[in-house]
């Protein structure tokens, strides 16, 4: 695989795969969006003006929110061709890497293997985006196991960062390497985990997600107050520093303590914390204050640390339009507090 302009192929003309292409053009890669599924000519022809479409969309959305100069959009655009599947032999015969994102069925995923085997060169990479199939299991429909690994990208795939990945046993680690420093390239963020359903993220979302619900249901609290805060709250403090990153910033006794009361307070063994937290508490591996705890801090001037943790968070504050002047003269003459942004004003910023 050539190191610098790949091309690359998005194996399913759906969300995903437009997502995709979206992501690589505007990085500057030449994409095939190739379509898996045998269609009358007039209905493959109408797939590929309705995922172009949407591809211009994305890109003239990107250009409003300021991300580039609109000029420029043509250009991008140009960089995705599309392939009917009577066209797709060629598209995947020229791509350094291949991204399958064909409908979450076993079967679906098997033939769209299987039509692929025969085209792809010897060298290239094989992802599937797959968020319900371990990579085990698909494993064995790749025609090269030692080329494919899963690539799950979340939700809309040229916005967001990250992409989970996940190799096999088979997995050539260079493999990995090679798709992992592609992404760097095109500035996404590749986090590696073992084969596990859930990944990381829908793991961790799918126990918050019920969890809003279930507040819901006991009358703890409406769904627009949990929405506020996880905006201003939970999803501010975890924009700016991570899950595990948090907990050794504030202490894992913290959350050991937290997690008996919870629990006990509550009925429901949920929340009891792991063994891991337990032996950190009885370990002393409390976090920064500590020197240690899920990260290493040995060397670390936790003062800065902090420091640098609180710029980000201002940073943030700034960026959504809250951050504010303190007040000015006596008590009592301070301005009122500005209300607080309606949902509308929160989409825009």
């Amino acid at each position: 695989m050539s190191s610098t302009a790949e091309t690359i192929a998005a194996l399913g003309a759906g969300r995903m795969g437009r997502g995709i292409a979206t992501a690589f053009a505007y990085a500057g890669h030449e994409v095939w969006l190739v379509d898996a599924k045998q269609r009358a000519p007039q209905a493959a022809e109408a797939l590929r003006r309705e995922a172009l479409a949407e591809i211009d969309a994305s890109l003239a959305a990107m250009a409003q929110w300021g991300a580039f100069d609109d000029a420029l959009r043509p250009a991008i655009l140009r960089r995705v061709r599309f392939a009917a599947r009577d066209a797709a032999a060629d598209a995947l015969a020229r791509a350094d890497v291949v991204f399958e994102g064909v409908p979450e069925v076993l079967d679906a995923k098997r033939d769209a293997f299987a039509f692929a085997a025969p085209h792809l060169r010897a060298d290239a990479l094989l992802a599937s985006t797959t968020s319900s199939f371990l990579v085990t299991q698909l494993a064995a429909f790749a025609p090269r196991p030692e080329n494919f690994l899963n690539a799950h990208w979340l939700n809309p795939a040229h916005v967001i960062p990250l992409v989970e990945l996940s190799a096999h046993p088979g997995t050539d680690p260079q493999a990995s390497r090679a798709i992992s420093a592609l992404l760097e390239r095109i500035g996404k963020v590749p986090v590696m985990c073992a084969a596990t359903p859930g990944y990381i993220v829908p793991r961790l979302q799918s126990l918050l997600m019920n969890e809003a619900a279930r507040m819901i249901e006991q009358g703890v609290a409406s769904a627009e107050e949990i929405d506020r805060a996880t905006r201003y709250g939970l999803g501010f403090r975890f924009a700016n520093m991570g899950v595990v990153e948090f907990i050794d910033f504030g202490g894992n006794d913290i959350l050991y303590y937290a997690s008996r009361y919870l629990a006990q307070a509550l009925d429901d063994p949920r929340y009891a914390s792991p063994a891991i937290v337990d032996r950190h508490m009885l370990e002393g591996r409390n976090g920064l204050r500590d020197g240690k705890g899920f990260h290493d801090f040995t060397g670390v001037d936790a003062t800065g640390y902090r420091t640098r943790a609180l710029e980000r968070m201002l940073g943030m504050l700034a960026h959504i339009g809250m951050l504010r002047e303190p007040a000015c003269g006596e008590p009592g003459n301070a301005p009122s507090s500005p209300p607080s942004p309606s949902p509308s004003t929160q989409e825009e910023s």
